[in-house]
Protein backbone atom coordinates (compact mmCIF):
# COMPACT_ATOMS: atom_id res chain seq x y z
CA UNK A 1 0.00 0.00 0.00
CA UNK A 2 1.12 3.70 -0.48
CA UNK A 3 2.37 5.52 2.83
CA UNK A 4 0.57 8.79 3.94
CA UNK A 5 2.04 11.71 4.04
CA UNK A 6 -0.36 14.13 6.13
CA UNK A 7 -2.57 12.35 8.32
CA UNK A 8 -4.74 15.18 8.95
CA UNK A 9 -5.46 17.75 6.47
CA UNK A 10 -7.64 20.82 6.21
CA UNK A 11 -9.80 20.54 3.23
CA UNK A 12 -11.49 23.80 1.44
CA UNK A 13 -14.30 23.63 -0.67
CA UNK A 14 -15.38 26.61 -2.44
CA UNK A 15 -18.73 27.90 -3.11
CA UNK A 16 -18.15 26.77 -6.62
CA UNK A 17 -17.02 23.67 -5.79
CA UNK A 18 -20.96 22.54 -4.90
CA UNK A 19 -21.90 23.93 -7.97
CA UNK A 20 -20.84 21.87 -10.32
CA UNK A 21 -21.30 23.16 -13.60
CA UNK A 22 -24.11 25.38 -13.17
CA UNK A 23 -23.90 29.22 -12.11
CA UNK A 24 -26.15 28.87 -9.12
CA UNK A 25 -27.47 26.69 -6.25
CA UNK A 26 -26.23 22.99 -5.59
CA UNK A 27 -25.52 19.99 -7.75
CA UNK A 28 -26.74 16.96 -5.90
CA UNK A 29 -23.97 14.33 -8.35
CA UNK A 30 -21.26 16.87 -8.06
CA UNK A 31 -21.71 16.85 -4.14
CA UNK A 32 -21.74 13.15 -3.88
CA UNK A 33 -18.67 12.84 -6.20
CA UNK A 34 -16.69 14.88 -3.09
CA UNK A 35 -18.31 12.69 -0.70
CA UNK A 36 -16.75 9.61 -2.07
CA UNK A 37 -13.54 10.79 -2.06
CA UNK A 38 -13.48 11.93 0.93
CA UNK A 39 -14.81 8.80 2.68
CA UNK A 40 -12.18 7.25 0.59
CA UNK A 41 -9.20 9.22 2.13
CA UNK A 42 -11.05 8.79 5.68
CA UNK A 43 -10.85 5.09 5.16
CA UNK A 44 -7.19 5.25 5.11
CA UNK A 45 -7.25 6.40 8.16
CA UNK A 46 -6.77 10.18 7.24
CA UNK A 47 -8.06 12.96 9.42
CA UNK A 48 -10.29 15.58 7.46
CA UNK A 49 -11.93 18.92 8.42
CA UNK A 50 -13.38 20.59 5.94
CA UNK A 51 -13.90 24.60 5.43
CA UNK A 52 -16.82 25.52 3.20
CA UNK A 53 -17.68 28.49 1.13
CA UNK A 54 -21.13 30.36 0.23
CA UNK A 55 -20.36 31.44 -3.39
CA UNK A 56 -23.21 29.41 -5.01
CA UNK A 57 -25.28 31.14 -3.20
CA UNK A 58 -24.48 34.12 -1.65
CA UNK A 59 -21.50 37.05 -3.08
CA UNK A 60 -21.15 39.53 -0.69
CA UNK A 61 -19.01 41.69 -2.65
CA UNK A 62 -21.22 42.02 -5.40
CA UNK A 63 -24.17 42.53 -2.92
CA UNK A 64 -22.25 45.51 -1.20
CA UNK A 65 -21.47 46.45 -5.24
CA UNK A 66 -25.21 47.17 -5.15
CA UNK A 67 -25.87 49.32 -2.10
CA UNK A 68 -26.08 46.77 0.60
CA UNK A 69 -24.08 47.27 4.22
CA UNK A 70 -20.73 45.01 4.09
CA UNK A 71 -21.32 43.67 7.08
CA UNK A 72 -24.30 42.33 6.77
CA UNK A 73 -23.87 41.79 3.26
CA UNK A 74 -20.69 39.08 4.98
CA UNK A 75 -22.85 37.86 7.21
CA UNK A 76 -25.74 37.01 5.21
CA UNK A 77 -22.15 35.09 3.45
CA UNK A 78 -21.51 33.17 6.43
CA UNK A 79 -25.44 31.76 6.21
CA UNK A 80 -25.09 30.67 2.78
CA UNK A 81 -22.26 28.76 4.02
CA UNK A 82 -24.10 27.01 6.60
CA UNK A 83 -26.17 25.88 4.01
CA UNK A 84 -23.50 24.52 2.24
CA UNK A 85 -22.32 22.54 4.97
CA UNK A 86 -25.59 21.05 5.31
CA UNK A 87 -25.64 19.70 2.10
CA UNK A 88 -22.36 18.05 2.40
CA UNK A 89 -23.41 16.86 5.90
CA UNK A 90 -25.92 15.26 4.17
CA UNK A 91 -24.13 13.35 1.20
CA UNK A 92 -21.30 12.04 3.48
CA UNK A 93 -24.07 10.31 6.06
CA UNK A 94 -25.40 8.81 2.53
CA UNK A 95 -21.89 7.80 2.15
CA UNK A 96 -21.84 6.01 5.58
CA UNK A 97 -19.50 8.95 7.06
CA UNK A 98 -19.55 10.05 10.65
CA UNK A 99 -20.39 13.51 10.42
CA UNK A 100 -20.44 16.75 12.96
CA UNK A 101 -20.41 20.22 11.49
CA UNK A 102 -19.65 23.24 13.83
CA UNK A 103 -20.29 26.96 12.90
CA UNK A 104 -18.46 29.90 13.67
CA UNK A 105 -22.10 31.95 13.85
CA UNK A 106 -24.79 30.69 16.47
CA UNK A 107 -27.45 28.24 15.09
CA UNK A 108 -27.62 25.65 17.71
CA UNK A 109 -30.83 24.23 15.97
CA UNK A 110 -28.73 22.43 13.35
CA UNK A 111 -24.65 22.73 13.81
CA UNK A 112 -22.71 22.58 17.23
CA UNK A 113 -20.75 25.85 18.10
CA UNK A 114 -17.30 25.66 17.01
CA UNK A 115 -15.06 24.93 20.02
CA UNK A 116 -11.26 23.41 19.30
CA UNK A 117 -11.11 21.36 21.51
CA UNK A 118 -13.96 19.22 20.46
CA UNK A 119 -13.56 19.62 16.62
CA UNK A 120 -9.97 17.67 17.98
CA UNK A 121 -11.75 14.91 19.58
CA UNK A 122 -14.07 14.06 16.82
CA UNK A 123 -11.33 13.78 14.24
CA UNK A 124 -9.75 11.72 17.14
CA UNK A 125 -12.86 9.53 16.94
CA UNK A 126 -12.55 9.00 12.92
CA UNK A 127 -15.43 11.45 12.18
CA UNK A 128 -15.23 14.47 9.34
CA UNK A 129 -15.93 17.85 10.43
CA UNK A 130 -16.86 20.75 8.88
CA UNK A 131 -16.73 24.01 9.58
CA UNK A 132 -19.12 26.91 8.20
CA UNK A 133 -19.84 30.39 8.83
CA UNK A 134 -16.76 30.99 8.26
CA UNK A 135 -14.07 32.93 11.34
CA UNK A 136 -17.54 34.80 12.04
CA UNK A 137 -16.58 37.78 11.57
CA UNK A 138 -17.08 39.99 8.79
CA UNK A 139 -14.33 41.61 6.30
CA UNK A 140 -12.59 37.68 6.58
CA UNK A 141 -12.99 35.51 3.67
CA UNK A 142 -13.53 31.16 4.40
CA UNK A 143 -9.84 31.36 2.40
CA UNK A 144 -8.94 33.19 5.90
CA UNK A 145 -11.04 30.77 7.71
CA UNK A 146 -9.48 27.81 6.50
CA UNK A 147 -5.87 28.74 7.12
CA UNK A 148 -6.92 29.64 10.76
CA UNK A 149 -9.36 26.31 11.03
CA UNK A 150 -6.28 24.63 9.63
CA UNK A 151 -3.50 25.85 12.14
CA UNK A 152 -5.95 25.02 15.42
CA UNK A 153 -6.57 21.58 14.68
CA UNK A 154 -3.30 20.87 13.85
CA UNK A 155 -3.52 20.00 10.38
CA UNK A 156 -0.42 18.80 8.37
CA UNK A 157 -1.44 20.38 5.28
CA UNK A 158 -4.46 23.20 3.65
CA UNK A 159 -5.52 21.42 0.49
CA UNK A 160 -6.96 24.20 -1.50
CA UNK A 161 -9.29 22.77 -4.21
CA UNK A 162 -9.84 24.39 -7.53
CA UNK A 163 -12.95 23.71 -10.09
CA UNK A 164 -10.60 22.90 -13.50
CA UNK A 165 -7.53 24.57 -13.17
CA UNK A 166 -5.12 22.18 -11.79
CA UNK A 167 -3.02 24.22 -10.01
CA UNK A 168 -1.18 27.77 -9.37
CA UNK A 169 -0.22 30.00 -12.64
CA UNK A 170 1.60 33.57 -13.24
CA UNK A 171 -2.13 34.36 -15.50
CA UNK A 172 -5.40 32.84 -15.66
CA UNK A 173 -4.88 29.64 -17.58
CA UNK A 174 -8.59 30.18 -18.87
CA UNK A 175 -7.99 33.10 -20.62
CA UNK A 176 -4.22 32.71 -21.50
CA UNK A 177 -2.95 30.19 -23.50
CA UNK A 178 0.62 30.97 -22.40
CA UNK A 179 0.37 31.04 -18.57
CA UNK A 180 2.78 29.03 -17.15
CA UNK A 181 1.61 26.70 -14.04
CA UNK A 182 3.95 26.45 -10.80
CA UNK A 183 4.72 23.32 -9.56
CA UNK A 184 6.57 24.47 -6.32
CA UNK A 185 6.02 28.22 -4.92
CA UNK A 186 6.94 30.26 -1.60
CA UNK A 187 4.33 31.86 0.00
CA UNK A 188 6.63 35.35 -0.87
CA UNK A 189 6.87 34.74 -3.99
CA UNK A 190 3.04 34.12 -4.06
CA UNK A 191 2.33 37.29 -2.28
CA UNK A 192 4.77 39.38 -3.86
CA UNK A 193 3.71 38.14 -7.71
CA UNK A 194 0.00 38.66 -6.14
CA UNK A 195 -1.10 35.25 -7.51
CA UNK A 196 -4.69 33.53 -6.75
CA UNK A 197 -3.69 31.17 -4.61
CA UNK A 198 -5.93 32.64 -1.78
CA UNK A 199 -6.49 35.70 0.03
CA UNK A 200 -3.17 37.99 1.64
CA UNK A 201 -4.81 37.43 5.18
CA UNK A 202 -4.78 33.63 4.97
CA UNK A 203 -1.55 33.14 3.00
CA UNK A 204 0.11 35.38 5.82
CA UNK A 205 -0.96 32.76 8.43
CA UNK A 206 0.36 29.93 6.59
CA UNK A 207 3.50 31.64 6.10
CA UNK A 208 4.15 32.32 10.23
CA UNK A 209 2.84 29.39 10.76
CA UNK A 210 4.60 27.17 8.13
CA UNK A 211 1.45 24.94 7.12
CA UNK A 212 2.31 24.14 3.49
CA UNK A 213 -0.56 24.26 0.96
CA UNK A 214 -1.65 22.27 -2.04
CA UNK A 215 -3.77 23.64 -4.76
CA UNK A 216 -5.42 21.31 -7.19
CA UNK A 217 -8.05 20.48 -9.17
CA UNK A 218 -11.11 18.96 -7.36
CA UNK A 219 -12.20 17.75 -10.29
CA UNK A 220 -9.42 15.62 -11.41
CA UNK A 221 -9.65 11.75 -10.75
CA UNK A 222 -8.92 10.86 -6.97
CA UNK A 223 -7.07 14.00 -6.32
CA UNK A 224 -7.57 14.42 -2.61
CA UNK A 225 -6.60 10.89 -2.62
CA UNK A 226 -3.03 11.75 -4.51
CA UNK A 227 -2.72 14.82 -2.47
CA UNK A 228 -2.90 12.82 0.63
CA UNK A 229 -0.18 10.25 -0.03
CA UNK A 230 2.41 13.09 -1.45
CA UNK A 231 2.11 12.37 -5.34
CA UNK A 232 3.10 15.20 -7.54
CA UNK A 233 -0.52 16.90 -8.04
CA UNK A 234 -1.31 20.58 -8.33
CA UNK A 235 1.18 23.38 -6.85
CA UNK A 236 3.03 22.99 -3.39
CA UNK A 237 3.03 26.39 -1.73
CA UNK A 238 5.31 26.52 1.15
CA UNK A 239 8.54 27.79 2.41
CA UNK A 240 11.79 28.11 0.95
CA UNK A 241 13.73 25.42 2.58
CA UNK A 242 10.92 22.92 1.76
CA UNK A 243 11.20 24.04 -1.49
CA UNK A 244 14.62 23.60 -2.04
Amino acid sequence: MSTIKYKRVLLKLSGEAFGGEADYGIDTPTLAKIAKQIKQVMEMGVGVAIVVGGGNIWRGAKAEKDGMDRVTADYAGMLATVINALALQDSLEREGVTVRTQSSIGINQVAEPYIRRRAIRHLEKNRAVIFAGGTGNPYMTTDTAAALRAIEIEAEVLLMTKNNVDGVYNADPRKNRDAKKFDKITYLEALRMRLEVMDATALSLCLENKLPIIVFDLLAPRSIERAVLGDTIGTLVSSEKEND
